[in-house]
Order: structure tokens, then C-alpha cells, then sequence
């Protein structure tokens, strides 16, 4: 069965003077208009099509690529107020759709962007979109594991980081200490699992996982032993809370930098914890004779 604002592959049946008409199963045939049919579609064949309702809530389908799917966030442009019914925004496609007053976070003028989730309206069968996000998020633990690379959709600002929507499903934080610069409501970034707090809620960093993010903790590490004399009391034994209050950081991914170090002949691992190799700990400052 074809399902509303998703990609779907469908059938052509055959073909007529508005378009190709395509099986919707349980929907029937679904026309494909005449503009939307790409060269060398033939009946008998597939295509991918989204499929949604015309103005006269009749099922239609296209072959463009709307900005979000349905169940999909994106930031989409105010182009249309209609005074007591909610604005219209740009998503991609020749009909704009309707972000309805009751589904408004507050007021929109034309050549704003919002933040939305791209639904189906359950009382009138027709695509639309809702700026009240929180309740669309899924709010159950997420089943991501550190490191995890994943998209990230800026949804507002806080006082202490950005909100941000992960994978079009869940929401996560990032410090603004994790940011250089700034970012902008509505922008869509690159970014991965930093940490997955107990509650399981994320705490996320910009940019990709695995070598860049372990390089950066290495000369963290680094760094820390310098200022430190060339020793540190963390390693195996280390309780998490120690190496996260210390570098911010899970313990796996601490003893993975460790491990890079280590191989790298730049440290020791010693039991009572690491220090740099060629640098012996600062010997304590005999007292003054009195």
C-alpha cells in the first residue's frame, strides 16, 4: 500500500492522457502527473514516488524530492499567511504545505523559517507540519552507543548549548564549550555521540568520530601532563566519574587515547597511572632547614 509522504515503489498500470497511473494498492491507481514522468518510464515498470493530496483530496504522486518526508524535521521557509487557518511553507514541492495555527510554537511572518516535523494531519488524511517539536521527539533511551556518528538538526538555543534533534528521532545537547563559533537555529550538521548520560539523554560534539575525535583527546592528555609534571593518577583502575570530571570524556574512549599514546611510545602506563616517557615526575622540594 502506498503511504502518504514517503518514498514509495510503486508499479505503472498503464498509461493516459494526464500522466502514468500507478498501483496504490488498497489506495487504488494513483496518478503520476504528465511533468513528473521521467524519460524512459515505461508501464509495467517502478518508480520511486511520493505520494500525497491535491487540493481537491484526491491522491496524487511526484517524482520530486520533498525537503523532509513525513516523520522527518527540517527548517522550512514561511511563504504564505492565510489569517485564521496558519502559513505555508516552501518543502520542495509545487504545493506548499500548511503549518496549521494550532500546530504554530508562535508567530510566523513571511521569509521566516521554522523548525517542523513533517506529519500527517489524523483527522483529515493530508500532509501538514507541526512546530511543536518536544512532542513529536521520541522520548524513550535511545539506542545509540559513543562514538556513534549521526545527524543533527539545531532546534534552539539554551543558556548552557544548543538543542538538537538526532537523526530525526531524539534529542540531544551540545555545550557551548563544544562549539567554535556559533550555530544557527534550523542548520544541519555532522556530529557524533560524545556521551550518553544515565537518564539517557545525549550530550553530542560537532564533527565525525574515530580518529579526529581520539586525536583531539590525545593531545588533551598531552597537555594535561605537561601542566602536571608529567604524571597523572588515571588509568585502568580509574573510576568513570573521575576520567569524565577530568577530561570530559567516557572511560572507553580515555582508554582508547591512552592506548594510541601508548603505541605511539609518547607514554608509560604505570599502576598508580600514566606518565610521559623520558619525563620523570617533579621530585617534591625538600623543606627549609628552620
Amino acid at each position: 500500500m502506498a503511504l502518504l509522504g514517503k518514498p514509495n515503489q510503486l508499479r505503472i498500470v498503464r498509461f493516459a492522457q494526464p500522466g502514468f497511473y500507478l498501483d496504490g494498492g488498497s489506495h487504488g491507481e494513483i496518478l503520476l502527473p504528465g511533468r513528473y514522468i521521467p524519460a524512459g518510464a515505461v508501464p509495467g515498470g517502478t518508480l520511486e514516488v511520493m505520494v500525497y493530496r491535491d487540493t481537491e483530496d484526491r491522491l496524487v504522486a511526484t517524482t520530486e524530492r520533498p525537503l523532509a518526508y513525513a516523520g522527518e524535521f527540517a527548517a522550512l521557509r514561511v511563504v504564505g499567511l492565510t489569517r485564521g487557518i496558519g502559513v505555508f511553507l516552501d518543502w520542495g514541492l509545487e504545493k506548499d504545505l500548511l503549518l496549521p495555527i494550532r500546530e504554530m510554537a508562535g508567530p510566523l511572518q513571511p521569509g521566516d523559517k521554522a523548525v517542523v516535523q513533517v506529519m500527517v494531519d489524523p483527522h483529515t488524511d493530508r500532509l501538514m507540519a507541526t512546530a511543536r517539536i518536544n512532542r513529536r521527539l521520541d522520548l524513550t533511551h535511545a539506542n545509540y552507543h559513543e562514538g556513534e556518528s549521526v545527524r543533527l538538526l539545531v532546534a534552539s538555543r539554551s543558556p548552557i548549548g544548543y538543542n538538537l534533534i538526532v537523526n530525526h528521532a531524539h534529542r540531544g545537547l551540545i555545550y557551548h564549550t563544544e562549539v567554535a563559533g556559533s550555530l544557527t537555529v534550523g542548520q544541519e550538521v555532522a556530529g557524533f555521540v560524545r556521551a550518553i548520560r544515565p537518564d539517557g539523554k545525549l550530550d553530542l560534539a560537532l564533527g565525525k568520530a574515530g580518529y579526529r575525535r581520539i586525536a583531539a583527546l590525545t593531545e588533551q592528555i598531552l597537555a594535561a601532563l605537561e601542566a602536571k609534571g608529567g604524571r597523572l593518577p588515571y588509568g585502568d583502575s580509574s573510576i568513570p566519574e573521575e576520567i569524565r570530571d577530568a577530561f570530559g570524556v567516557s572511560k572507553k574512549a580515555f582508554k582508547q587515547a591512552i592506548g594510541s599514546l601508548y603505541r605511539d611510545r609518547l607514554i608509560s602506563i604505570e599502576p598508580a597511572g600514566i606518565r610521559l616517557v623520558g619525563k620523570q615526575p617533579t621530585p617534591p622540594r625538600p623543606a627549609l632547614q628552620a
